[in-house]
């Protein structure tokens, strides 16, 4: 089993759909705290229903999203602060109960990790997809 991530920042719903059919993606877990989007299409009900209709289950694991002052951290360069932050939050007994969740499904078919940045090394969800344990996979639409 592999867990994949995505990053929606440089495509297009579309595109998205596209590249996890094309890898096999069963399940898209949103880890965004706020599954809000200013990009078209990318909002909960929007994504969601789209994705249903490609035939991809659609899963938001908010306990999984990093808190404001992460993503204050990110947006003011500071990646390794924002590791910090989220670090502290995962270990956290809302972020493991929903981890554990997160685990057990990955481990039943194959999801893929989304929030915005396009690069994996910017963004929490490499921090959640490590500690999931399985072997992981950024795709990039």
């Amino acid at each position: 089993m592999t867990v994949f991530t995505v990053g929606y920042e440089n495509t297009t719903p579309a595109g998205l759909i596209s590249a996890l059919q094309d890898s096999g993606v069963r399940v898209l877990v949103d880890v965004r705290a706020l599954a809000n989007s200013r990009k078209p299409g990318f909002a909960k009900t929007a994504l969601s229903a789209a994705l249903e209709g490609a035939g991809i289950g659609y899963l938001h694991l908010r306990a999984l999203g990093t808190p404001a002052e992460g993503r204050a951290a990110v947006r003011a360069g500071k990646p390794a602060e924002m590791r910090r932050i989220f670090g502290q939050h995962l270990a956290g007994t809302e972020a493991q109960a929903a981890l554990a969740n997160l685990s057990d499904l990955a481990r039943q078919q194959p999801v893929c990790l989304l929030c915005l940045e396009a690069d994996p090394r910017h963004c929490h969800r490499s921090l959640v997809a490590e500690a999931v344990g399985l072997p992981v996979v950024h795709l990039r639409p």
